[in-house]
């Protein structure tokens, strides 16, 4: 019976020789350079294709290109693979060491094959053929490599030295690095020597005993990492933290060059590493003049020629053995036998702080920090706020309209009391962003209407009330107080003569009649019936902390930090990095659906508060629980179609609600913004993006000043009116993001 050979994708490189096509967002695997499909989906189908023999294929991948990653695998069988992601690039020895871990897990000591997803190999049966040649020599413990006999004195490629033959393979005596021209000719006419594909085939015992003589370091914090890792229908994924110990090295310094006994087996097949315009000028359709010419080209008395454009047209004339690449923000020309050197443009721009080498252009993405600043400054001040100032108040009744038609007339819908508390926190706000609109005004009428008429008898809130301002629901509710408090705390930093008042009376209340007894958080009533959630804490954090900003008095501070023990002990969970929003009263996870269920919009929500939160109580290390939020939200919390985030999915990652409302996409901008400065990686264009997404699919759609609330799973609206329950959503998160960027206004 054959022998089972677990297969492992090499898919983290940034292919930065191939740039500008190539970018860290968008890496050379996934481009189709050479027909029939992307680099990693043909690398796929190739391991797919052994002819006898158990496969299972696994993926190691970067997190960031999850999505592209999960294009690539549809349709194909992975034998029971699947993807691993690394939360950051640690080298290719990192990979190889984790796809044995992953081996000796699930399959034990069985044979290992490690291959890049960025070869062009056009012969599949013979590829197969050179790796089953290795598997004798794999099975009696040595590593093997596979080399290319040398054509030409290639500069571009890493080379293997050979001794002795025996049954097909042979010893080899060393790996060298890419040689100049000359010794690369030595190297031809020596005939000992090889290219090397860093294809690797060997017993997983066998690596993981190198590992453990050579680079034990690396091996034990893999392994660390891979123990924490969490797993869901989408893949494995490895802590950040843990991962990001890792010593960064390649295989090739950290085992094959130290290893003793290592075979090589004279590849079979044709490959090209398409690692250079020239490789690509190579093995692409060349016309009667040797040019390869791709996209909106006009080309005259060219020869030898790589030319391609991605967006304008380009045309040339009399160029002669060059590579001229050109997309919508970059041109890269050069000879084609200098076109090795394109790392070094690379690195002079990354030096430079340019984002062309990081960021592909798209329609949706932005990359200029502070591009839509113009746009969102016109829509808040010159639309929203003027609309919803005038049409959005009740001038006769008293308060704030709950919502209006998509025609701006008002709804006679019942006033929630969070939607008044929303409404005079969002023109609070405004007033503290310059808006010259009547903020003071607008303020005092709403807190006149919410303390005329909606006051219980204990000193709290009611949670509704009907159009005239009398009571529908005088329910005393966790989250309207979470609201109050905090409109109450804007607008006593803007001035508002009762806002202190009403503040200390609502915290008095909120100690006697919503506090739990056992001193783990508020209970959802006053009367103390009904389930536990997250969310009205949330809420209630989000006060605390406008309140300490208000006041300056460190006693607000304690209450968060109350909230704050109750996220680490019970709302939060560090195995999927997600957030629980339903409880019992002992504050475990409801029963049933409820109790898996997550909302990424909370993620976002979450991940900003902690920020806030760590920033003026010193506990740093909340950051790091934001960054998981985050990320956890947007690996497995986003339509693929949309780029937007769903209502809810599960702790596994499986959409539960598949509409996309648009207060989670503005929290999602609050979040990037927050993380953005809490020393991780630079979000700036992730900002930009999310910034982009928001008004593509849910206010550029909508009539002036308003917004599609609800959007299906296939990006059509399903808004019906707009609330006005999102405005203090859109107006917090769109005044951070000018203020964010005022230095580019």
């Amino acid at each position: 019976m054959t022998e089972r050979i677990v297969s492992f994708v090499m898919s983290g490189g940034v292919g930065s020789r191939l740039w500008p096509l190539s970018r860290e967002d968008n890496p050379k695997q996934f481009h189709d350079l050479s027909g029939d499909g992307s680099m990693l989906a043909k690398t796929l189908r190739r391991l797919t294709a052994r002819p006898q023999g158990e496969t299972p294929i696994f993926l190691i991948a970067a997190e960031r290109h999850a999505d592209r990653v999960h294009t690539d695998l549809a349709g194909l069988d992975l034998a029971g693979g699947g993807p691993l992601f690394e939360p950051t690039g640690r080298n290719t020895a990192a990979a190889v060491a984790l796809a044995v871990l992953r081996t000796l897990s699930e399959f034990g000591d069985s044979l290992v094959l490690v291959v890049p997803s960025d070869h062009e190999i056009a012969t599949p049966r013979q590829f197969w053929q050179s790796v089953e040649a290795g598997t004798e020599a794999a099975r009696e413990g040595r590593l093997v490599v596979f080399g290319i006999k040398p054509t030409q004195p290639e500069t571009g490629y890493g080379y293997i030295e050979v001794a002795a033959e025996t049954g097909g393979t042979f010893d080899v005596s060393r790996f060298v690095e890419k040689p100049d021209l000359a010794t690369a000719q030595t190297y031809l006419k020596a005939g000992t020597f090889y290219w090397n594909t860093g294809i690797f085939l060997f017993r997983a015992g066998a690596m993981r005993d190198a590992f453990m003589a050579f680079q034990p370091h690396i091996w034990l914090a893999t392994e660390a990492a891979y123990k924490a890792a969490t797993s869901d229908l989408s893949g494995l994924y490895m802590p950040l933290e843990l991962y990001a110990a890792i010593p960064s090295n390649s295989i090739d310094y950290a085992i094959m060059e130290r290893a003793r006994d290592i075979a090589m087996v004279p590849a079979g097949f044709r490959w090209n590493d398409l690692g250079s315009w020239q490789s690509l000028l190579d093995v692409g359709p060349a016309d009667n003049q040797g040019n390869v010419i791709i996209g909106d080209v006009v080309a005259i008395d060219c020869e030898n020629s790589y030319i391609r454009s991605d967006g304008r047209l380009l045309s040339a004339i009399g160029m002669k053995d060059v590579a001229i690449v050109s997309t919508s923000d970059a041109t890269f020309v050069a000879p084609v036998s200098h076109s090795q050197h394109v790392k070094k443009i690379v690195e002079q721009l990354e030096k430079s702080g340019r984002l062309e080498t990081r960021f592909t252009p798209a329609q949706d993405r932005v990359i200029e920090s502070g591009a839509w600043r113009r746009r969102v400054h016109h829509w808040l001040f010159q639309e929203t706020l003027p609309l919803w100032s005038t049409s959005g108040v009740d001038e006769r009744h008293g308060g704030f309209h709950e919502a209006l038609s998509l025609d701006a007339s008002p709804l006679m819908k019942p006033k929630r009391m969070r939607t008044m508390a929303r409404q005079v926190y969002a023109f609070a706000v405004a007033k503290e962003r310059g808006w010259d609109g009547p903020a003071d005004r607008l303020i005092s009428h709403g807190i006149d209407f919410m303390e005329g008429k909606g006051r219980t008898d204990k000193g709290g809130w009611v949670r509704t009330l009907n159009v005239d301002g009398s009571v529908a629901d005088a329910t005393e509710d966790a989250y309207d107080h979470s609201c109050v408090l905090l409109a109450l705390a804007h607008a006593h930093m803007s001035g508002n003569p009762d806002a202190l008042r009403l503040g200390e009376e609502t915290f008095a209340f909120l100690d006697a009649h919503l506090e739990d007894s056992r001193m783990t958080g508020f209970l959802e009533t006053s009367d103390g019936e009904g389930e536990r959630r997250s969310n009205p804490h949330m809420h209630l954090l989000e006060a605390f902390l406008a309140w300490y900003q208000a006041t300056g008095e460190r006693a607000h501070l304690r209450r968060a930090a109350r909230i704050i023990d109750l996220f680490r002990s019970h709302f939060f969970d560090p195995e999927s990095w997600t957030l629980g929003e339903y409880f019992d009263a002992e504050w475990k996870p409801s029963a049933g659906e409820k109790g898996s269920w997550t909302e990424p919009g909370h993620h976002f929500e979450w991940a900003s508060l902690l920020v806030d939160f760590a920033g003026r109580s010193g506990q740093a290390e909340l950051s790091g629980f934001a960054r998981k939020l985050y990320a956890s939200a947007i690996a497995n919390g986003l339509n693929r179609a949309t780029g937007l985030a769903y209502g809810a999915v599960s702790r596994q990652g499986l959409p539960l609600d598949l509409v996309s409302r648009s207060w989670p996409q503005a929290e999602a901008i609050k979040a990037a913004i927050a993380l953005d400065g809490s020393g991780g990686p630079d979000l700036k264009p992730e900002i930009e993006a999310r910034v982009g997404r928001l008004f593509r699919w849910h206010i550029d759609p909508a009539p002036l000043g308003l917004w599609i609330d609800r959007i299906d799973e296939r990006g059509r609206s399903l808004a019906a009116d707009v609330p006005a329950s999102i405005f203090y959503h859109l107006v917090c998160a769109l005044t951070q993001y000018l203020d964010g960027t005022a230095e580019k206004g």
